[in-house]
């Protein structure tokens, strides 16, 4: 074989060199394509390396301009307390809470009765062309208190009713409806205070206007929910509805064929049927929100009417089911598939299943004092606070809202007229609960309740042995609101205090309190027949040492 080789290159020696030459030019070609391989790999991954050191370099020099070149935005400092005062005023039982100037601090807004604004801006009624005195609307800020602004808007205040949504491309988010004495009905900028409309108002005067106002779906199609507005003159109950973003009267004015005087509630009902429901008597009664409209456009409703509710209906009456009792106070609360409704009448509180309008559980033999609460007791457990009887007999009560079981009791002597409770959720998903009472020790009898201090007590589940004493008020209290002015910050108590008539004017004062230094002024107060509290931190939005 080998020889075969040999003999082979002997006889052709030209051609044994050229395939080595061409063997050499293969592997030299092969060589310099490796090396061009690996330069333009070396080349590539220099270009990754510069631009990773490059991106890296303008990430920290984006961190280091935002960090220490331009400057953060100054938080605005919130006042612990302030305190701004009207002289030769009366006031109005309303409070309303808007971040006005968008320093996301809840502000105020209240209204008061005079010959003239305060030094802040000056202005006195005869620039609205009204006669003093007249009734101011004002906004202040909830971090200190500055006026940030007033002005006259109606010679007197029938009716006024806040946060009303506006349309999605309008630049006023909430606003304010008022009802003026005589004949004026408008709405106004809560950012401004500036008229978004006016018109002359239809209500007789002798009528009364019933009191919330409910919202009812678009029906105008201008983005924003439309008003029905129910009124009474003797026993006839009527409905108007208004548009909300122009405030023209959509229809005319319909009779509701019931005899109700007080709490209107709109419910929805499990199919999407919108009834209006009213406390009439000894019975609770309705109208579909379809049939008033149809009455008053003599148009096809854009409503449902739901067959249930329609079959237990008396035409005629109006009357949709019995009660034990004069009826006082409706309420939509929240229920297992959907809303309920929480009755409230002279002798029982009952929790009625929003569809089937069959009683869920009762508390018999109640005589509620106001309208009830919502809270939490338990996390994330829906509960009712209901204050039961007056005076010194009255006891507060917190019902777990889906069983109706009694969760905490305690009596808790009141005043006429005094401030509602209120509550106030906490982080840990439970509430926070407030009430007014008498400043004398709980349980005492025979107490004059004429001039004695009003005291306002916190109660908080963690502790359901004690309620801290934030405040003893002598003042005549017009209105009253415990507010989170700041997510996850603070909350604090707003207190409107006035004169007890509006035929003598006196000092009027918007007072607020924060919540973390309600402390160092406050006791806290051991219920009777309970172990001795230990230090105790609330958790959540009010964050107060309970030191006892």
């Amino acid at each position: 074989m080998t020889d075969n080789k040999d003999l082979e290159a002997e006889i052709h020696p030209l051609k044994n060199e050229d395939k080595k030459s061409q063997e050499n030019l293969g592997n030299r070609i092969k060589n310099e394509d490796n090396l061009k391989s690996a330069s333009g790999q070396s080349r590539l991954s220099r270009c990754r390396t510069v631009a990773f050191f490059l991106s890296l370099f303008i990430c920290l020099l984006v961190v280091f301009v935002v960090s220490f070149i331009i400057p953060c935005p100054d938080r605005p400092v919130s006042q612990s307390m302030w305190r701004i005062d009207y002289n030769a005023a009366v006031t109005y039982d309303f409070l309303a809470m808007e971040d006005i100037n968008k320093d996301r601090i809840q502000d105020i807004v209240f209204l008061y009765k005079s010959t003239s604004s305060s030094n802040s801006f000056n202005r006195s009624c005869t620039d609205e062309g009204f006669s003093s005195p007249c009734a101011f609307v004002a906004a202040v800020s909830g971090a200190n208190g500055s006026v940030l602004w007033e002005r006259p808007v109606v010679q007197d205040v029938a009716f006024a009713e806040c946060t009303m949504p506006q349309p999605s491309d309008s630049k006023t988010s909430s606003a304010c409806v008022l009802v003026g004495r005589p004949g004026s009905f408008l709405a106004i900028s809560l950012f401004t205070g500036e008229t978004l409309w006016s018109h002359p108002s239809s209500f007789g005067g002798n009528t009364s206007i019933l009191s919330p106002l409910l919202q009812v779906p678009d029906i105008d199609s201008d983005g924003a929910p439309d008003l029905l507005i129910l009124t009474q003159e003797g026993k006839e109950v009527s409905g108007s509805i208004y548009s909300g973003s122009t405030g023209h009267q959509i229809g005319h004015r319909g009779s509701l064929s019931m005899d109700g005087d007080s709490s209107p509630l709109l419910h929805v009902t499990r199919m999407g049927a919108h009834y209006i429901l009213l406390p009439c008597a000894s019975s609770l009664c309705g109208c579909s929100l379809k049939d008033l409209y149809e009455k008053v456009t003599r148009r096809d409703a854009p409503f449902k009417s739901d067959p249930h509710w329609e079959n237990i209906l008396n035409a005629s009456t109006h009357r949709l089911l019995p009660s034990s009792g004069a009826v006082r106070y409706l309420m939509n609360v929240p229920g297992k598939a959907g809303q309920d409704v929480l009755l409230v009448s002279s002798e029982a509180c009952v929790l009625l299943d929003g569809q089937e309008l069959t009683p869920r559980w009762t508390l018999g033999a109640a005589q509620v004092l106001r309208k009830p609460i919502l809270g939490h007791y338990k996390p994330d457990t829906p509960a009712v606070v209901i204050e039961n009887g007056t005076g010194i007999d009255r006891q507060i009560l917190l019902l777990d809202l889906h069983s109706g079981a009694i969760l905490w009791s305690q009596t808790l002597p009141s005043f006429p007229g005094g401030p509602p409770s209120t509550s106030l959720p906490t982080a840990d998903h439970r509430s926070a609960f407030f009430f007014w009472g008498l400043h004398e020790l709980i349980g005492t009898r025979g107490m004059d309740p004429e001039g004695a201090q009003h005291s306002l007590y916190m109660f908080h589940p963690t502790l359901p042995s004690v309620l801290l004493e934030l405040a003893n008020i002598s003042a005549n209290i017009v209105a009253f609101d415990v507010v989170l002015f700041e997510p996850s910050r603070h909350a604090a108590y707003v207190l409107l205090t006035g004169p007890t008539s509006s035929d003598m004017p006196g000092l009027v004062s918007v007072v607020k309190h924060k919540g973390h230094h309600m402390c160092p002024s406050s006791s806290c107060l051991v219920l009777p027949s309970a172990p001795s509290p230990r230090n105790h931190e609330l958790t959540g939005a009010l964050t107060t040492h309970w030191i006892c």
